[in-house]
């Protein structure tokens, strides 16, 4: 059962309740319930959409509970994977338009 504790572990931590991960997650309501309390088990494909509905992966989902790392909330992580698809004269682009949102 430790794909159910470590789901609701996780959700907690996260301020989300089944109810709001199943809806940023597209898995049913119904279905989260039932993997937290280990009735029914969750596929890797499964487990790959609530974990990103959380803004972690599933090295993370499945690393030790006391890491101290936290992992990146869902819009940074869309953040990382478009910039990863820059060039890198639209990268340093990128960097100096977040520098201006600083100042």
């Amino acid at each position: 059962m430790f794909i159910g504790e470590r789901l609701k572990e996780l959700r907690l931590k996260y301020g989300l309740s089944r109810r709001q991960l199943a809806k940023q997650s597209g898995v049913a309501l119904s279905f989260i319930n039932d993997i937290e309390k280990g009735t029914k088990s969750a596929t890797v494909a499964t487990l790959e959409r609530i974990c990103a509905a959380m803004g972690i992966t599933l090295a993370e989902f499945f690393a030790p509970a006391n890491r101290e790392e936290e992992p990146l909330s869902p819009e940074l992580r869309r953040l990382l994977e478009n910039a990863r698809k820059l060039n890198p004269e639209q990268l340093a682009a990128l960097e100096r338009m977040i520098k201006a949102f600083k100042e």
